[in-house]
Order: structure tokens, then C-alpha cells, then sequence
């Protein structure tokens, strides 16, 4: 089997052997935003067309793949769900030369009726193994997830806006005038975190990157780093039940700083590795019906 993650960015695909074992993989820039007029046909073919031509005839799709802006707009599938249930709904999408089936993604509403949605982070999600019982998933990111895992199946989640604020903050607003490029550093990341645990609103403290830049007592490359700091700081402390254990998936260096702000919020982190969404893409397509 093929298993592609397709996001808006970027395309991952896998082969995988009966196992669920990586044989193969590709990555590449080609997410749903560059393939122009449409061409999702072509853009898969000429990314996985090798391992067609050897005999490969069946390939699963998840992420923004699925989205209004994607090949075929997939439903979203209601929480609670699981890989079953996921692999239960799956779309198929017509392709000359293999079975080409679609992951849908899951909606969640929250405490006041607001719709939540996600997709590929569930398809991450099941492909953990400690996501097998109960658990809390977090997936950092332009719009990070927070998910509640009972019994196996995702129970509800939760979104946060948080990577995108902070990269229109950072070019958008007065605070990105007194930022330079560079590295994050880790001194006022911790500043940023320790600042989202006083008393007051985000939008107060977001001000206070600016004045303590006048008041020198941040330089302009801090400043990008306090920021993000204090962004993360606040998701947490919103997301996060006291105590949790919290199994983070995505990318290692943003999994590694918001492993520091659980830690700092009296939690505990699992940074899991970064193939979860191939694990999860095997898990899902062992049990759907193909032809």
C-alpha cells in the first residue's frame, strides 16, 4: 500500500510493506496550494509513480487533500472516532491505474457550540500506540490540536491558533519592528513562558513586547523568541489539565519547546516520532474496503 500525506505545504508518501514497515518514501513541496488548475491526478502520478509501476495498486490520501481546496472535498466524520470509524468513511477518488481511497476529517464542537475541525492530525493521531487507551495528543502547529483520546477513538478536541498569530504578529504588527531573524533562544522562550503565568489577558501581555524592547530590557533577537514563548505559554495553560501526561507529534523542534512549556505548567511530555502519519495511514487503510 501507498500511504500519502498530502497537506497544504507539502506531500509525504510511504510505501508500506504488509506490516505496516516504511519500504519507501518521498517528500516533496508539492502540497494542495501549489498544483495548479486542478492537477492532483498528475502531481500524484509523477510523486508515487515509481512504486505504481512496480506493482503497487493501492493508495490512501489524508490531509488538506481532502479540503475544499483539494481534490475532492471529504466530509467531515463527527467525534468520537477512531480508526475504524475513519476507515469506515473513507471517499474513493477516481485514478487511472490504482485504488485510490480518501481519509475524511473529524469535527468536534466545543463548550458553546463552535465547530472544531481537523484534517491529517487524525490520521497522526492514530498512528501513535499510546493512543491505543486514554490519552492527551498534542500537535503543534499553524493551528495546533489538542486531543482527547478515550477508549482508542478520538473523543474531542480542540484548536488554537497559535503558529499563525505568531507569524502575522511577527511580520504584520509593530512588535516585528524591533525583531531580527535568528535561532530561538531558549532564555527568553522561558521569560515568554514564565509571562503567560501572570495575572492578565494575552492581548495585555502581547503589548509588552514592544515596551520591554524600548526599555531595553529585550534586544531585537529575544524578541521573536519572547514572543513565542509567550504564545505557547498561553495555549498550554489553556489546553492542558494540571499534571497531564502529553504525547506531542509533529515536528522534533517545535515538539521540543512545547515539551518546555508543559514541563514548566507541572506536566509531562512524550515527544513521539516523526512517522506517526504513516503508522496511522497503514492503521486505517488494514481495515478499509477496497475493491
Amino acid at each position: 500500500m501507498i500511504g500519502v500525506d498530502w497537506g497544504t505545504s507539502s506531500l509525504r508518501a510511504y510505501r508500506l510493506d504488509a506490516a505496516g514497515g516504511i519500504i519507501g518514501r518521498t517528500a516533496s513541496a508539492k502540497g494542495i496550494l501549489t498544483v495548479a488548475d486542478g492537477a492532483f491526478a498528475a502531481t500524484l502520478r509523477a510523486e508515487i509513480g515509481a512504486w505504481l509501476e512496480d506493482g503497487e495498486t493501492r493508495v490512501l490520501l489524508s490531509g488538506m487533500i481532502g479540503s475544499r481546496q483539494g481534490w475532492i472535498e471529504a466530509p467531515y466524520l463527527p467525534c468520537p472516532a477512531g480508526a475504524a470509524d475513519i476507515a469506515g468513511a473513507l471517499i474513493r477518488v477516481i485514478f487511472d491505474g490504482a485504488e485510490v481511497l480518501l481519509v475524511p476529517g473529524l469535527t468536534d464542537t466545543d463548550e458553546a457550540g463552535t465547530p472544531e475541525v481537523m484534517r491529517g492530525e487524525e490520521t497522526q493521531i492514530v498512528g501513535v500506540p499510546g493512543m491505543a487507551d486514554d490519552a492527551l495528543a498534542c500537535l503543534p502547529g499553524s493551528h495546533s490540536k489538542w486531543a482527547r483520546i478515550v477508549g482508542g477513538r478520538i473523543a474531542s478536541f480542540r484548536t488554537f491558533f497559535s503558529g499563525e498569530a505568531f507569524a502575522a504578529l511577527r511580520s504584520a504588527t509593530i512588535l516585528g519592528r524591533m525583531m531580527t531573524e535568528g535561532p530561538t533562544d531558549l532564555d527568553a522562550f522561558d521569560l515568554g513562558l514564565a509571562r503567560a503565568g501572570d495575572p492578565g489577558h494575552l492581548l495585555h501581555h502581547l503589548f509588552g513586547v514592544r515596551t520591554l524592547g524600548l526599555f531595553g530590557r529585550l534586544d531585537a533577537g529575544d524578541s521573536a523568541s519572547y514572543l513565542s514563548g509567550l504564545l505557547v505559554g498561553h495555549e498550554v495553560g489553556a489546553a492542558m489539565p494540571e499534571g497531564a501526561r502529553v504525547h506531542l507529534i509533529g515536528a522534533e523542534s517545535l515538539c521540543g519547546l512545547y515539551a518546555r512549556a508543559i514541563a514548566a505548567r507541572g506536566g509531562t511530555a512524550v515527544i513521539e516520532d516523526s512517522d506517526a502519519a504513516a503508522r496511522g495511514l497503514f492503521r486505517i487503510g488494514s481495515t478499509a474496503s477496497w475493491i
